[in-house]
């Protein structure tokens, strides 16, 4: 059986120039990196020609340890949905060094279902993570040399809250002292790193639709307070227009393509338990703009990615969905039931329908909080019993949601045909999309309706500090911000080990903190952590390049 990285590399690319015109894009807008690969010119948002696109947005039950496979699904269903006679176009995240060198791999696909070149992508691509970790390091910078040269801002410097980043797990920079070696070297603080998919510059990227918009959210983040308790803004060091320079070709969308030859935009990459998890605002606009069906994912599972895609970037944006897929396998519902890991592959219809609860709990999330119409694509294995698929359909068949398999990672396209008629007699319907809580609630009670009708927790604790941190943040004047919950992906509640759809439990908020740049409060929840290490074995030990420059180890 090849791999992955095998499969992508026996395939030829598209001229960049071809998938172009696949779009209808002018070619004019076109900044071409090598023969695979381009950066789009903003000005192609600008462009009369207007296609009214329909958004399907790919999500996920709550990840597990098997894997579930929603980029995947994502690829193979926009390569479905073309095979179908429809201009579909994929929007992604870019892949962060961090996990493809960690424990998770890269993030293009998989099997027959992937984007390419799929090395590029996941290794430095067109270099806009780099550039956002230049742009960060360099508020970091101005602001310790603000805090050395005189500290006209009066920056109190135990309440700095701006981190350097780098994008690679590496747990030894988490907590650092700096300034260290005397008057000559700076100001001795502590400090850290954050990997760059949790820089706030990140995030920033992701939801600014323009330049001058770019400039304005890069001002408005704020990097610590002063004495008098007021925040001090990267506007006010001075350090907005630098930032921007490091970030104007960051911000131009990517266009690469599926091995199929579908267009696929991959741009912008925050985390999703930290951030929105979200791919920018620029490539999915323009993705719309340019095909008639795009189709888009959100990190981890519905709780988390999907919510936030929806809550803070359509709000944010202005987008509507029109159909949703809900990504399973029988392997991860059955360790939701509390099937052992090494028994996943056998049939166990007894602990399917126990972690059947946790699917249901998603679907009924989108569809009835936030009113959207949504099918549940199988991802399915070699090892999964009719008896076990049947067993789905049936419990789905009260909820009115249909079930397609999707054998996309085998058959390419051709696997997700099922799939991709579900959802376009879904997209051609009528929906009701609304979010889950309304701009003007205050800070605490829009915490209470994400914990208590999405994850289904009784209430909401929190702690003083967290309590003090709203009512500051509301005399700011920042009580409008949506929310971004900073909570493991692992579970509906705040602890990982809760499987399935837990209930009788509180979520507790320990910290809170404003991201004002990109517009929105994040909620820390359990034990987060924005550094990621190590495994015991990286996947970096894996990888590998010959004399010919070709790379092996990639999955």
């Amino acid at each position: 059986m090849k791999s992955d990285i095998e499969i992508a590399q026996s395939v030829t690319p598209m001229p960049i120039e071809a998938i172009a015109q696949k779009l209808g894009l002018d070619l004019d807008y076109l900044e071409p990196f090598g023969k695979s690969k381009a950066k789009v010119n903003m000005r192609a948002l600008d462009d009369d020609k207007k296609r009214n696109g329909k958004l399907i947005l790919v999500s996920a039950l709550t990840p597990t340890p098997a894997g579930e496979g929603k980029t995947t699904t994502t690829v193979g269903l926009a390569d479905a949905l073309s095979r179908l006679g429809k201009n579909a176009v994929v929007a992604l995240r870019e892949p962060s060094l961090g996990p493809v060198f960690g424990v998770k791999g890269g993030a293009a696909g998989g099997g027959y279902a992937q984007v390419i070149p799929m090395e590029d992508i996941n290794l430095h691509f067109t270099g806009d993570f780099h550039a956002v970790a230049a742009a960060n390091n360099l508020l970091a910078a101005m602001l310790d040399n603000h805090i050395y040269q005189s500290n006209q801002l009066d920056v109190d410097t135990k309440n700095v809250t701006w981190k350097r980043c780098m994008d690679m797990n590496d747990r030894q920079l988490r907590f650092i002292v700096d300034g260290l070696g005397g008057k000559a070297n700076g100001v001795s603080r502590e400090d850290g790193f954050d990997i760059t998919v949790a820089s706030e510059v990140m995030a920033v990227l992701c939801l600014a639709d323009s330049v001058s918009d770019l400039k304005q959210r890069i001002a408005r983040i704020i990097v610590a307070y002063n004495r008098k308790g007021e925040p001090v803004t990267a506007g006010q060091l001075k350090a907005a227009g630098a930032m921007t320079a490091l970030l104007t070709d960051a911000i131009k969308p990517n266009l690469v393509q599926t091995l199929e030859g579908t267009p696929a935009f991959i741009h912008g990459g925050p985390f999703a338990n930290i951030a929105h998890g979200c791919n920018t605002l620029a490539a999915t606009r323009m993705a719309l703009k340019h095909g008639d069906y795009v189709v888009t994912e959100a990190g981890f599972g519905a709780d988390l990615g999907a919510e936030k895609f929806l809550d803070i970037k359509c709000r944010r944006a202005g987008f509507r969905p029109d159909a949703v897929v809900v990504v399973a396998t029988v392997r991860a519902l059955k360790h939701h039931g509390g099937a052992a890991k090494d028994n996943l592959l056998q049939e166990d219809l007894e602990a399917l329908k126990k972690g059947l609860p946790n699917l249901l709990q998603h679907i009924e999330n989108l569809t009835q909080v936030f009113r959207l119409p949504c099918v549940v694509a199988i991802n399915r294995f070699p090892s999964d019993t009719l008896a076990e698929i049947d067993l789905i359909e049936e419990e789905l068949s009260g909820l009115g949601v249909r079930v397609a398999l999707s054998e996309v990672w085998a058959k390419g396209g051709e696997g997700g045909a099922a799939l991709a008629q579900e959802v376009i007699r879904l997209a051609e319907g009528p929906n009701d999309f609304q979010f889950s809580y309304a701009d003007d609630l205050p800070i605490v009670e829009k915490l209470e309706t994400i914990a208590t009708r999405i994850y289904r927790a009784d209430c909401v604790e929190m702690d003083h500090k967290a309590v003090d941190q709203a009512a500051r943040l509301t005399e700011l004047g920042f009580s409008k911000l949506p929310i971004c919950m900073a909570k493991t992906q692992f579970s509906f509640s705040d602890n990982p080990a809760l499987l399935g759809a837990p209930r009788d439990f509180n979520i507790t908020v320990r910290n809170l903190s404003v991201s004002a740049g990109a517009g929105f409060i994040i909620a820390f929840t359990g034990d987060i952590i924005t550094l990621p290490g190590l495994p015991r074995v990286p996947s970096a030990e894996n990888i590998d390049v010959d004399n010919d420059g070709r790379i092996t180890g990639l999955f």
